[in-house]
């Protein structure tokens, strides 16, 4: 009798044990589903144009679109999941997702698309918070610390699926359907995540610890969109006096909105950017650099992904595959770097920015050639990769390693709209370089696509160009980790 006893609470403890891995599954099902559109739409960018008859600075808008809208609601999801209960907003941002997802898929012209894209980046900051404080709430001890690890493999991962699933949806053209499969496929995930949410994640009481800031959100989506979506469309306007006004005011509007977080702090609220954070050592640099990084990275992406399809001719699936190398490079680097000697890591943010620099450098030089991406090259996406996850990782350790316990959640909430903001910022501001140049290059095509000899040719050299300065711009990154290494 007393055996029997004894063995009831351990199998108890270990349903109990299934059910929270279980749990952490189906959250982690809708993580992936949301990274997975970041980068999906990258290879599928040059068959939408066509499909859609887009111009540049709107496929700009439909890469762009869903991180500056992911980033500017990123935060505010967090303190809506904090009162309303975060498996309420958990199911909302799956359900709003799910919806806008369709709605890309089935859009009949790319105004639509370019609108629903902005929904889904809605939709996905309303769910991603809540993932990060599940896990804080319901794991403790070395099971936090796994499912931690499990949550950064599916970051990881995210990038390099997003590639090549795309391309495999896009060249096998189900059904006749051509691009629209890269955002139909979400629908069966979402609703299924949406089945099971209830079943297999507990509910939660509100905490309510955290108000909304209305008011500094009411000045931040202006102040962005002001001065991101006038350098997409600035390229296709040739630059009138209402695209450098626009930026002018957003640049206003984000002192004006400076000054409203310090008058929200200062009347006891809570703001959506602390000011006091940035007395943490190492985060302001930290940001600096990351934010650096990460345009030069949104920018490589969408530049390379034309390249090869608009100008080298190579199918959707043939961009994703060649992609990939540097892909599992930055995963796999990204996830195993603290294997590395403990006293090097110090070095390592400014070293693999500018590793990551050079490869950018390297990589255009490689492809300025008007041919297929060849061993070289290939090479040179590996090296980048590696770079580019060499300064990451270790970027975002040492930013966060010495912040406050009680600042921790916005330092992480700054640092997280930084990388999406970031992303952003690259495609409109290399994604115009590149546009530019392809279309006014001398002799050129007048455009990728237009099926001219010379299309690769004119091509290579303008991402030749872009990504020099790529390169230039991780010198800022180089310079702004060096502070984080001496210390």
């Amino acid at each position: 009798m007393t055996s029997t006893w004894d063995i009831r609470p351990a199998i108890a403890s270990e349903r109990e044990a299934g059910a929270s891995w279980l749990m952490l599954v189906v959250l982690l099902a809708g993580q992936f589903m949301a990274l997975l559109d970041v980068t999906i739409v990258n290879v599928a960018m040059p068959t939408i144009g066509r499909s859609l008859h887009a111009s540049g600075a709107e496929l700009q808008l439909v890469v762009a679109g869903y991180t500056v809208s992911y980033a500017m609601l990123l935060i505010t999801g967090a303190r809506l999941g904090d009162l309303a209960g975060r498996r309420r907003m958990f199911l909302t941002g799956v359900g709003v997702f799910t919806l806008a997802s369709l709605a890309c898929g089935l859009a009949p012209g790319i105004g639509v698309l370019i609108a629903a894209r902005f929904v889904q980046g809605a939709g996905a900051a309303a769910m991603m918070p809540q993932i990060m404080s599940v896990i804080q709430v319901r794991f403790s001890g070395a099971a936090r610390a796994r499912a931690l690890s499990a949550y950064t493999a599916v970051l990881s991962s995210g990038f390099v699926a997003g590639q090549v699933i795309g391309g495999v949806l896009v060249s096998a053209n189900l059904f006749g359907t051509s691009w629209r499969p890269v955002f139909l496929v979400n629908v069966p995930i979402g609703l299924a995540v949406l089945a099971l949410v209830p079943r297999v994640v507990p509910a939660d009481s509100p905490a309510g610890a955290r108000r909304l800031d209305l008011a500094g959100l009411a000045v931040a989506v202006p102040a962005v969109f002001l001065i991101v979506l006038p350098l997409m469309l600035g390229q296709q306007e040739n630059w009138p006096a209402w695209v450098l006004a626009c930026i002018a005011l957003g640049c206003l509007l984000a002192a004006v909105f400076l000054f409203t977080e310090r008058t929200v702090a200062s009347r006891g609220g809570d703001p959506l950017l602390s000011l006091s954070v940035f007395r943490s050592p190492g985060l302001l640099a930290g940001l600096l650099a990351v934010f650096v990084l990460m345009v030069t990275y949104g920018g490589w992406l969408f530049s390379f992904a034309i390249d090869l399809q608009g100008g080298l001719g190579d199918s959707a699936m043939r961009a994703g595959l060649t992609i990939a190398p540097a892909a599992v490079a930055f995963g796999l680097c990204g996830y195993f770097w603290r294997r590395l000697p403990a006293a090097a890591h110090y070095l390592l943010p400014p070293l693999g920015c500018l590793v990551g620099g050079l490869g950018y450098a390297a990589l255009g030089f490689g492809l300025r050639a008007d041919g297929p991406v060849g061993p070289l090259a290939q090479a040179c996406l590996v090296v980048t990769g590696l770079g580019l996850a060499l300064g990451f990782s270790p970027l975002v350790t040492h930013a966060l390693v010495r912040v406050p316990v009680h600042k921790a959640a916005d330092a992480s909430g700054l640092l997280t709209t930084a990388l999406q903001l970031g992303q952003a910022v690259g495609v409109a501001v290399f994604g115009s370089v590149f546009l530019t140049l392809a279309a006014h290059a001398p002799g050129g095509p007048g455009g990728l696509g237009s099926g001219a000899p010379t299309a690769a040719a004119v091509s290579g050299q303008a991402l030749y160009v872009t990504l020099a300065w790529a390169a230039l711009a991780m010198a800022l990154a180089v310079a702004a980790a060096v502070p984080l290494a001496r210390t």
